[in-house]
């Protein structure tokens, strides 16, 4: 079987007679258990032995068995190397490796160069090695089929378990933030508040691995097409500059960046679906230009010490939601250089009233007959919770009120926590049932193009769609009246990433939780 690389044994072994004995071969074969380790790990600095040596290391160290996956993709000694080289480039982990699925993201002929030159993995006999497995495997094969039909039964009925201890869970959840959000209890240590971090921080990565969540964003055209018009209609603001684009997700703000003139663009994102955008911007031919890595930006050093540019889709429901923007203002305070700047570099967010009584009873009314039982109980629980839906514009009722002005060049994360009047100015005779927030997007500075976009419901519609925020006692209004108010707007400290905003107008005053 031909070898993918290395150099060819065959010059360096001296010819013997036909007199020579088995012990001059002895002699001149290189004793390999002798030499130092040469060979190292697919996932740490652990040098060894042998291909086989390692192989092992990976499966009794890094729980990752080469042969498994080799299966699992149906690869020839080609499809071996490219994975190979695949993880020696991209520095994936295990657990990421696992996840992959077709299709596999280092199909690329790219990745047959080899990353460390002469690797033995690389001159590793691959399928002999897994021909051999696998006469053992057809040994018994009736009886493991036997073994595996009954945990595919056990499989059912654990995840069938699985399901209603995660629904309970949740309820459970809820509950216990409900309970003590509003209380003085503290996390006992640094370290415990650490884990608390770092665990919601793995489901949020963890949410933009499912391509549907990027097919929603890129399908937004309000949203890419702001962007994109933003970056090509500037081309002054980018051409020969250095771009860092936090959150990257599939690249796209990346691409336009580079198209857009500039001569090299950073794009950083902790979640897997950057081994995707790896491929996407190979295939655009871009690889020259765009620099791709995974991790949050808060524990990486980026190969440049400044940047000129920052662009990020940080924004979430009600614009704060996600906690993104705390990862541009780390991003922005470390690595912009004097003069650059952040973009988007302005958003407002805005409060009106709405008047659709019809919608509160579907909300609230719902619970009072559920198949002849009460549920009164319910009510309690379900004003708290902020719905994020479309609204119909013709339910709005006041003019808006921006409540908060975020200057992405100079806001503190601090800031982002904050408390503000407002004042709504009704236009008609109606009855206030909800106050809805949305937000508005600029990118003004130095632009000979301005660009700006809103998520209001009186825009073309967005995903991030609007925030309704129900009042358990509707308020009765007419035209021409002011309602004044106060909105506290915090992150979740038992969920960073949750927002919880407080309301008062009038008599009424209510906690409502964003999640």
């Amino acid at each position: 079987m031909a070898t993918y690389t290395g150099t060819d044994v065959s010059d360096e072994i001296p010819e013997l007679s036909a007199s020579d004995d088995e012990a001059a071969w002895e002699d001149e074969e290189p004793d390999l258990s002798q030499d130092s380790p040469h060979v190292q790990c697919l996932f740490c600095a652990r040098l060894l032995n042998s291909p086989e040596d390692v192989f092992s290391h990976c499966k009794a160290e890094h729980n990752f068995d080469i042969s498994s996956q080799i299966r699992k993709h149906g690869l020839d000694f080609y499809g071996y190397v490219k994975l190979i080289n695949f993880v020696r480039s991209t520095n994936c982990t295990a657990d990421h490796l696992k996840c992959v699925s077709t299709p596999v993201p280092w199909e690329s002929e790219l990745f047959l160069k080899p990353v460390k030159e002469d690797d033995p993995l690389l001159q590793f006999d691959v399928e002999e090695c897994l021909d051999m497995q696998q006469d053992k495997h057809l040994e018994g094969e009736e009886a493991l089929f036997q073994r595996i039909k009954q945990a595919e039964d056990r499989a059912e009925q654990a995840e069938a378990a699985l399901a209603r201890a995660v629904e309970d869970l949740q309820k459970m959840r809820q509950f216990a933030q409900d309970f003590v959000v509003n209380t003085d209890v503290r996390v006992g240590s640094s370290g415990a508040i650490a884990d608390l971090q770092e665990g919601e921080d793995s489901a949020y990565f963890s949410s933009y691995e499912h391509y549907s969540i990027h097919e929603k964003m890129l399908k937004d055209k309000v949203r890419t097409e702001s962007y994109r018009d933003f970056i090509y209609k500037n081309p002054n603001i980018f051409k020969d500059k250095v771009v860092l684009d936090v959150g990257c997700g599939t690249g796209i703000l990346s691409m336009f960046a580079a198209k857009a003139g500039a001569s090299r663009v950073i794009a950083v994102d902790q979640s897997s679906i950057i081994y995707q955008a790896m491929d996407i911007v190979r295939s655009n031919n871009l690889e020259g230009v765009i620099t791709l890595i995974k991790g949050r930006i808060e524990d990486l050093d980026l190969p440049v010490e400044k940047v000129d540019v920052i662009i990020s889709e940080w924004m979430g429901y009600f614009l704060l939601y996600e906690s993104m923007l705390d990862s541009v203002i780390y991003a922005r305070d470390k690595y912009l250089a004097k003069g650059g700047s952040v973009y988007p570099d302005r958003c407002t967010v805005s409060l009106v009233a709405l008047g659709d009584m019809q919608r509160h009873n579907d909300v609230i009314g719902f619970w009072e007959d559920i198949y002849g039982f009460k549920m009164h109980c319910m009510k309690a629980a379900v004003i708290r919770e902020a719905l994020v839906e479309v609204l119909n514009p013709d339910t709005v009722i006041s003019e808006p009120s921006v409540i908060k002005a975020v200057d992405c060049n100079t806001a503190s994360v601090s800031e982002l926590d904050f408390s503000s009047d407002f004042t709504l100015s009704i236009r008609e005779d109606s009855t206030c049932m909800a106050f809805a927030g949305y937000f508005d997007v600029f990118f003004e500075n130095n632009c000979t193009t301005k660009v700006m976009f809103s998520t209001g419901p009186k825009s073309i519609k967005t995903h991030w769609k609007q925030v309704m925020f129900l009042l358990q006692q509707p308020i009765p209004v007419t035209k021409g009246e002011v309602i004044q108010g106060r909105i506290t707007v915090q992150k979740n400290r038992k969920d960073p990433r949750s927002l919880i905003v407080t309301l008062a107008a009038r008599d009424m005053k209510q906690t409502f939780y964003l999640q």
